[in-house]
């Protein structure tokens, strides 16, 4: 099954293209560029350059949240209407859960962490077995001195990925030996991930009117409401 995946959680943004496991093709940029001038120049290249018509592609995907309030809304609004164009299903996966592909290569402890400002961060924790990536929390928003405190109880390795992840180890002040920043060839998410971790949930597919962002918490603007009406966050 070939599916066509993006991401667009954060400053950088990439798509790519999948039958099953296998990678046929993949774009990834880190420009800080706005998604929207971006996404679909990428796909249609990608589309190109491996020589895969439009209507061949199978299933969307995209990482649905957290991440960027704008550049989730862009990346699922994109997948939405690609989908229902071909009469596709889609699905939306964890944008957390997609970082720790990037580490079926070893065992450890991937720790997928985006900057969620107010010194936290949107954050999970899973363990990359044998290829296998097994889930240890559910998503969160989570303040950075208590992920650092958690993260004491594992003696296994631990990798921080995620734009968040270099602003938490630097709050380290005692690092622990076995608690590492990630390079940065796997420390962001990717549309390969994203299509990975869809291929282990095939349940997450569904009609494309659906699809939807998943936020762990409101956006600021009507955060900032909510504390001048005096009603709880």
């Amino acid at each position: 099954m070939k599916i066509l995946s993006i991401d667009s959680s954060a400053k950088s943004a990439s798509a790519a293209l999948t039958d099953g496991k296998h990678l046929i093709s993949e774009c990834f940029v880190n420009t800080a560029l706005t998604h929207s001038r971006t996404l679909m120049p990428m796909i249609d290249n990608m589309l190109k350059q491996s020589d895969t018509d439009f209507s061949e592609i199978d299933a969307f995907c995209v990482s649905a949240g957290p991440g960027s309030f704008t550049g989730i809304r862009i990346g699922v609004a994109a997948i939405k209407g690609l989908a229902l164009s071909n009469n596709k299903p889609c699905a939306g996966v964890s944008t957390l859960e997609a970082m720790a592909y990037n580490f079926t290569d070893e065992n450890c402890i991937v720790c997928s962490a985006m900057d969620a400002r107010c010194s936290q961060v949107y954050n999970a924790i899973f363990r990359c077995e044998n290829g296998v990536v097994s889930r240890l929390c559910e998503d969160r928003a989570l303040p950075i001195s208590e992920l650092l405190k958690e993260l004491e109880s594992y003696n296994e390795t631990v990798y921080f990925a995620g734009d968040g992840a270099e602003i938490c180890f630097k709050a380290y002040e005692n690092k622990p030996e076995n608690i590492k920043l990630s390079s940065e060839n796997r420390r962001f998410q990717r549309a390969y991930g994203v299509a990975l971790a869809a291929n282990e949930h095939s349940e997450l597919f569904q009609d494309s009117a659906l699809l939807a962002p998943v936020y762990l918490r409101l956006p600021q603007a009507e955060r900032e409401l909510k504390i001048r009406k005096g009603e709880k966050i």
